[in-house]
């Protein structure tokens, strides 16, 4: 275990993995997710700016959770994020359904294992008799 400072409030705490919050930091954060995702479903067409100041939370903070996929826009919102890869507008994710296609088939083929191909052998060298050396 590694103890590290909570960049939330500062605090020491022992460092599992993921952000570098304390649980007490983890937990007020996952209950502000809960506030943004409440007020998205009563207000759809609210602007980013308005979602954050109602909620008291950061622009940047709500670009992370739709970019973690845990928070999606409505068609009907005006409000987009970037794909990382063509800069397309998405609602949700890092990438768009393009690139998301694109990257697959490139890792695909780069998986792929060669398949070796043994030598034909010609119907002369099958039908030739074999000595062996004593």
């Amino acid at each position: 275990m590694e103890v590290k400072n909570c960049k939330g409030c500062g605090r020491l705490f022992n460092y599992l993995q993921g952000p570098p919050l304390c649980p007490a930091c983890v937990a007020d954060l996952e209950k502000k997710f809960q506030e943004v995702k409440e007020y998205l479903r009563e207000n759809p067409k609210a602007q980013l700016n308005q979602i954050a100041e109602d909620n008291d939370v950061t622009v940047k903070q709500i670009k992370q959770w739709v970019r973690e996929e845990r928070l999606t826009f409505t068609s009907e919102s005006q409000i987009t994020v970037e794909c990382e890869n063509c800069g397309a507008p998405i609602l949700t994710g890092r990438f768009c359904d393009k690139c998301k296609t694109s990257l697959h088939n490139e890792l695909s083929g780069a998986i792929k294992k060669p398949v070796k191909k043994e030598p034909k052998k010609t119907t002369h060298e099958k039908d030739r008799m074999r000595f062996l050396d004593n």
